[in-house]
């Protein structure tokens, strides 16, 4: 009789660390033990779609992105890119080469994309749009001002320009969306035609420009790519 009871404990015993081994194997797996009711979990990838391919392709050690949604973010966000450059300089001996950094300007920030040219023409019906005016002068801006160093701490970005930043590598995602609806305005601001500013505008474009279906997703796609993400008010 107590043959027989160790027996049937031996057995029991094996039976149950033979079950939970079965429910580990199948937990690391990604399959869920039947009638736990706990959902199957997978690890998240994204996809990756040829026309984001570009940040990926940018040399350095650590990435950010800063989005820019205003006239005064546009600003802020050239001056923490130069910020980027001097602390990783200073702070870690870090050469402009080997940070990538893109900021996106989109939304109303989107116009300070455009070239001296597009602000000559246009820059009574941006000003209008976005109710910002030359500090100077308090009329409407006929250049880009923020490729200016003239303005100092007039200006949010403090006397650092489009081109500084540009020439340390600094790429810009440009709001495709913001610029379609841009361009419609200014087209009616002026008696235009939406497709032919649109065009002017998008051949008229600041150096290192990636024109991007909308800012919103390329802030989404450069997450997905590792990029930290820095907010630009």
């Amino acid at each position: 009789m107590k043959n027989d009871l160790s027996t049937r404990r031996a057995l029991m015993s094996g039976l149950g660390v033979g079950a939970a081994a079965l429910a580990i194997g199948a937990c690391a797996q990604g399959q869920t033990p039947a009638g736990s009711g706990a959902p199957l979990t997978t690890a998240f990838r994204p996809t990756r779609h040829p026309q984001d391919a570009w940040m990926d392709e940018l040399p350095g050690q650590h990435r950010v992105f800063i989005d820019a949604s205003t006239a005064s973010g546009a600003g802020e966000s050239i001056l923490y890119a130069n910020n980027l450059y001097v602390a990783n300089m200073e702070g870690y001996q870090l050469a402009p080469q080997d940070l990538a950094i893109v900021v996106c300007l989109r939304h109303f920030a989107t116009v300070f994309a455009y070239e001296d040219a597009i602000w000559a023409r246009y820059g009574e019906a941006f000003s209008n749009l976005l109710q910002f005016t030359d500090p100077m002068t308090n009329k409407p801006p006929v250049t880009n001002l923020f490729n200016s160093a003239d303005y100092g701490m007039a200006m949010p970005n403090m006397g650092n320009t489009i081109a500084s930043i540009a020439g340390r590598g600094t790429q810009f995602a440009v709001c495709q969306m913001a610029t379609r609806f841009i361009s419609g305005q200014v087209a009616t601001a002026v008696g235009g035609d939406a497709d032919a500013v649109y065009e002017e505008i998008t051949s008229s474009l600041i150096p290192n420009s990636h024109l991007v279906t909308a800012g919103v997703v390329a802030a989404n796609r450069a997450q997905e790519y590792g990029y930290s993400l820095l907010t630009a008010l």
